[in-house]
């Protein structure tokens, strides 16, 4: 096990209202954001774009130039940072996020890497939203990974169940991908728990050898699977798309703050936080 690790911040998300959160929208908020991870360790910024119309700053955008003008801010505002954008859609036409990593160039797409029930059960035996389906068929997921080759971009295949680890080795198996980059997503009410026994069987249904990472989802109780996570070998990844809460159970104020906790994290499980020339040299 390597003593180096990565820091991912994962800088907004996709429907969280920016007027009720700490989530920045504007390019500029968005590079102040990441400047604070950055200074922080993160050396990786995992980026979802929002529509810049006031009022709608909630609402997820897939125009390229808005995905150009975020990249552009956040790179000129933290010198060597690694761009990893979100590429996730409900439906097989994707062209919105191919032509965001065709704009951006970044380092890292995220790479839905199979389909999910996507559910959540309320208390009161109603269900939060209507049933859907994340639909992520192995020809979507050959069309991004052909984007990214003319990019120059590495997948980070999402895995929000077992399934989804096992058949990205599948993926490699048949040539679709050399070397895979795993996230496994913890903590989404119809995936994956956040619990650190299940992630510590993970890796043995990983290729040998491979770049992996958790993200893990929800309040205080995420904080032992980072720790089990650096304890494994892991890379790390928060942000306020993934959390408000820091180890003790307090709101955060934002991406700096959960950044400074999981690097303390990191250091008490002995590893060592590297920079952002390093990740390059470790992610792409």
């Amino acid at each position: 096990m390597s003593d180096e690790v990565v820091i991912t911040c994962a800088l907004t998300g996709v429907l969280t209202n920016p007027q009720q959160h700490p989530v920045p929208v504007t390019p500029e908020e968005m590079a102040n954001s990441a400047r604070e991870a950055f200074d922080a360790g993160a050396s990786v910024m995992h980026v979802h774009f929002r529509v810049q119309e006031p009022g709608k700053g909630h609402l997820p955008s897939w125009d390229p130039q808005v995905a150009l003008e975020i990249a552009d801010a956040i790179r000129d505002k933290c010198p060597g940072v690694l761009l990893n954008f979100s590429t996730g859609t409900i439906g097989r036409d994707q062209r919105g996020p191919l032509e965001c990593l065709r704009a951006g160039k970044p380092e890292i797409a995220a790479c839905n890497a199979g389909s999910l029930n996507y559910l959540k059960a309320r208390s009161n035996g109603s269900w939060a939203w209507p049933p859907m389906v994340f639909d992520n068929p192995v020809d979507k997921v050959e069309e991004l990974l052909e984007v990214c080759r003319e990019t120059g971009t590495r997948p980070e295949f999402e895995c929000f169940d077992v399934g989804i680890v096992r058949s990205v080795g599948m993926y490699a198996d048949v040539g679709m991908v050399d070397k895979p980059n795993y996230n496994l997503v913890m903590g989404v009410a119809s995936g994956m728990p956040a619990d650190p026994e299940l992630l510590a069987l993970l890796p043995k249904y990983m290729h040998a050898d491979s770049l992996w990472q958790s993200t893990v989802i929800g309040r205080e109780e995420i904080w032992p699977v980072h720790r089990k996570t650096a304890e494994l070998g892991g890379h790390l990844r928060t942000g306020v798309e993934d959390t408000f809460y820091l180890p003790g159970g307090e709101r955060a104020s934002g991406n700096g703050q959960l950044i400074e906790a999981l690097a303390v994290v990191a250091e008490e499980c002995g590893r060592k936080v590297v920079s952002p020339e390093r990740a390059r040299e470790i992610f792409c």
